[in-house]
């Protein structure tokens, strides 16, 4: 039994949504002919990968230094397909902490993890970027004390 091809994609043609691009991509996909590959935030930032498109490409990744991966980057486009990356939506952990003195040991603790994170206010929201009780975990000591708690999406 042989094994199943292996498609190297070393460069990226530009986004789906450049002029140039997007009325090709359109009929390809009007066709059956558009392939996603779905990555998140994490993979995005990664320059080798091993993914398979949601039609079942198996796709090997080996990218320069100098370009990164993004929400419709275009990795292969000819006359009978296209292959487009599509980012997972983020998902966010909210936590707020109790005072100012909180706030700067939170935001140090979270800092030292090397979590990515953003600002609502004085709302940390940190990016799941694996399982969530793994950070819940890590955070544990925080949430217990009251010195931040878990904000709910509302």
């Amino acid at each position: 039994m042989y094994a199943a091809a292996v498609l190297h994609l070393n460069l990226i043609l530009g986004n789906a949504s450049g002029d140039e691009m997007a009325e090709k991509i359109h009929r390809l996909s009007h066709a059956g002919n558009l392939e996603k590959i779905e990555l998140s935030a994490a993979d995005t930032a990664r320059k080798r990968l091993r993914v398979t498109t949601d039609k079942g490409t198996d796709c090997a990744i080996a990218l320069n230094r100098d370009l990164s991966l993004e929400n419709g980057s275009v990795m292969l486009l000819d006359d009978e397909r296209a292959i487009v990356v599509r980012m997972l939506e983020t998902e966010w952990l909210r936590v707020a902490p109790a005072d100012s003195a909180a706030a700067l040991e939170l935001g140090y603790f979270v800092g030292n993890l090397h979590w990515r994170v953003r600002f609502q206010g004085a709302v940390l929201e940190i990016a799941l970027e694996g399982p969530e009780q793994n950070y819940l975990d890590r955070l544990a000591a925080h949430l217990e004390d009251g010195r931040a708690r878990r904000i709910d999406d509302e």
